[in-house]
């Protein structure tokens, strides 16, 4: 096998992540701020899904810790030639996480009302994390240690991997298709995940199972799936006019 081709390396199945455990984890959070990776480019390419989609107060920009707006340039560059990476959303407010979370689970208790409640928080939880701003188990997209990414040609058109982003579906479990490879057309998403997982991967990210586009470091999930001690990042936001003003007057508590 041609280990050097990433569209030969199979991906093995994830665990599911154990949330429990997982929310367990300390933190260690040295107040790295946001930075917004729409100045990476051209290397590095963003499109603010949530906003574009007219999601209520969503941002019109990817932020990130430092630490993942550097490994996503490094996966960017390390990209097969004719292929770029695309940041979908990164950091997002917690009345976002709320709205999506809460529209979801609206959503499923309607198309599975035979399910019991819990059962029905956890189809959900497998697309979109519960919302929580507690300090020691923030969402992962509020820690500014989380991105959704996928990947598009040369020319800068979306790539097809199988689902679209965010569609709550088998199809977008990150290994659906290295069981489900049955035509040319299954075999081509198949390999083009290959590509962004293991480019992601070897950039020091982890995997969320149940979404092929969902990639962290730093934040607790990530701890958790790389065997660290502590997480990273705890929750964060933007530095606002506001801030700068209180800290310039000495009004900072």
């Amino acid at each position: 096998m041609n280990v050097t081709d990433p569209t030969r390396r199979p991906i093995a199945d994830i665990a599911e992540p154990q949330w429990d455990i997982i929310a367990a984890i300390p933190i260690a959070d040295e107040g790295a701020p946001l930075h917004p990776l729409s100045l990476a480019a051209p290397a590095l390419r963003t499109l603010p899904i949530y906003h574009t989609l007219g999601v209520p107060r969503a941002v019109p920009e990817c932020w990130t810790r430092e630490a993942l707006y550097r490994r996503l340039l490094t996966v960017a560059r390390n990209l097969p030639e004719g292929l770029g990476l695309v940041v979908l959303d990164a950091w997002r407010p917690y009345v976002v996480q709320r709205y999506l979370y809460d529209t979801l689970l609206g959503m499923v208790e309607t198309r599975y009302a035979d399910l019991d409640a819990a059962d029905r928080r956890e189809l959900t939880r497998a697309f979109v994390s519960p919302p929580s701003e507690r300090p020691e188990c923030p969402s992962p997209h509020l820690t500014g240690g989380a991105v959704d990414v996928t990947l598009c040609d040369a020319d800068g058109l979306l790539l097809d991997m199988g689902s679209a982003f965010d569609e709550a579906r088998a199809s977008s479990h990150t290994v659906h298709f290295e069981h489900h490879a049955d035509d040319a057309e299954s075999r081509t998403w198949r390999d083009r995940r290959r590509i962004l997982y293991h480019a992601m991967i070897d950039a020091g990210f982890a995997n969320l199972p149940s979404e092929w586009w969902h990639y962290s470091y730093g934040d607790q999930m990530w701890a958790w799936y790389r065997d660290e001690p502590r997480a990273l990042f705890g929750a964060t936001a933007p530095d606002s006019l506001e801030a700068r003003w209180r800290r310039s007057l000495g009004l900072e508590e």
